[in-house]
């Protein structure tokens, strides 16, 4: 069994925890009880589809899409700093 084997082994496994990973953070973010719930949950969406871009770069051997995976991750951490700290201080900006 080559590597490659192993690896669209290994992708029958994985996509369908992610698709159910996906869901259940998309339930969470449409039905969140507080603020902090719903961007949990975007970021939560947000990392998770990164994460998937990046195995899907591997496994159609594309840099394209991994250069879409960390553009898509520095954007939720932005967001993430930003809403932080709206959150703490009320504001945001500069």
């Amino acid at each position: 069994m080559s590597l490659e084997d192993t690896f669209i082994i290994f992708m029958k496994f994985i996509i369908p925890l992610y698709l159910l990973a996906f869901v259940i953070y998309a339930i969470r973010a449409f039905r969140g009880p507080t603020i902090p719930d719903i961007i949990l949950a975007i970021d939560c969406m947000s990392f998770d589809i990164a994460a998937f871009m990046a195995i899907l770069a591997v496994y159609f051997k594309s840099v394209f899409l991994i250069s879409g995976a960390i553009t898509l991750a520095l954007w939720a951490y932005l967001l993430d700093i930003y809403i932080a700290k709206y959150l703490v201080s009320r504001e945001v900006g500069a």
